[in-house]
């Protein structure tokens, strides 16, 4: 099934550090100077966690909204646990300033349009394709 696409372009700037380009908005990913890069920016398992976090976020406010509820204070923190070079396994940690018997049923609302969480539990097919000086550019 096919459907619409978004995109976001990163280009190298030296050392370990690259910039994202993603819209109107440019991201500066680098790694710690512990693994060689020179910390000016989160390193890309940082980012990936930031998207799970504020995606779910921004669904949890999206299924407020719904039901007529405010959210004060609203923070997700999203954990990786480590497995080799990938996670193992992603905790949400949701908290507000509402009782927890009024954010829990939101949970599930905000589960279902998380784009983010969706394609962590249906792994998306990677395509990868490459080109160099005797090749085409990419679109």
């Amino acid at each position: 099934m096919s459907g619409s696409q978004r995109s976001v372009a990163a280009r190298w700037d030296g050392g370990l550090r690259a910039v994202v380009r993603a819209g109107d908005f440019d991201l500066v990913v680098d790694e710690p100077s512990t693994a060689g890069g020179s910390g000016t920016g989160p390193q890309p398992t940082d980012l990936f966690l930031a998207s799970v976090a504020s995606c779910f976020l921004l669904a949890l406010l999206y299924a407020a909204g719904k039901a007529g509820i405010e959210l004060p204070g609203l923070e997700v923190q999203a954990t990786g646990t480590y497995a080799g070079l990938q996670f193992a396994r992603v905790d949400l940690a949701v908290s507000s300033a509402i009782p927890a018997k009024l954010l829990e049923p939101l949970v599930p609302v905000a589960e279902r349009v998380c784009y983010v969480t969706n394609t962590l539990r249906e792994v998306p097919v990677l395509g990868i394709q490459v080109a160099g000086l005797d090749t085409p550019p990419l679109a």
